[in-house]
């Protein structure tokens, strides 16, 4: 479900609970129509200036939004070395809502890669990308224990085993295999992963935040 989407439901819940509850409280109609009228207008606010990501942008604003984006910089950092590691080219990391909103990328971080001459790829070259795909949420988990980013990732990586014509059942054993090799390799770089991210974070732009000289 996208924020835009949670968001207006809750509105929807609200302006229910209201619609029952206010004559039982005293609340008056024009209220409730007051805060019908600012709940529809800060959703089309969001949608046309924000992307339906005002939420995560006020999120990552508040005084609790530095811990939020550090592991989003985890996540990124551990595909960014991974990257390294593997031969492919980093076009560009971006770390927080309001970096990804500014590059039009509809994301609360994400690590762009130079792209393949072909869509079907080798398996060995498969199995690269295996490694990188999968090193955002092996990042997570050695600092935080669990992964909560990566579903697009685990998705960009079971097409890319599609298109290239192999069996779902390989692609499974592959995409394993590989998550084991990336894990064994950032287990002995996890200084260098917090580093990475310590740059990244330095560098996202957040709002109320002086942009770094």
């Amino acid at each position: 479900m996208t924020s835009g989407a949670l968001t207006a439901g809750v509105v929807v819940l609200l302006v229910s609970l209201g619609a029952v509850a206010g004559p039982l409280v005293g609340l008056s109609p024009w209220w409730l129509t007051v805060f019908v009228a600012l709940g529809l207008g800060s959703l089309t606010l969001d949608a046309a200036r924000f992307g339906g990501r005002g939420g995560h942008l006020l999120a990552e604003a508040l005084p609790g939004g530095q811990g939020r984006l550090r592991r989003i910089a985890i996540h990124e950092a551990g595909h960014a070395l991974a990257a390294t590691s593997d031969g492919l080219v980093v076009q560009r990391v971006l770390v927080g809502s309001l970096a990804c909103l500014r590059a039009g990328v509809d994301s609360g971080g994400c690590t762009e890669f130079a792209l393949p001459e072909s869509v079907k790829l080798s398996a060995e070259d498969l199995r690269r990308w295996s490694r990188v795909l999968q090193a955002g949420m092996v990042a997570e988990s050695l600092i935080y224990g669990g992964s909560v980013g990566g579903d697009d990732d685990r998705a960009l990586l079971g097409r890319l085993w599609g298109l290239s014509g192999f069996d779902v059942e390989t692609a499974r054993m592959e995409q394993r295999r590989a998550r084991r090799e990336v894990e064994q390799a950032l287990r002995d770089r996890r200084a260098e992963i917090e580093a990475e991210a310590e740059r990244l974070l330095q560098a996202a732009p957040r709002f109320g935040r002086r942009p770094p000289p």
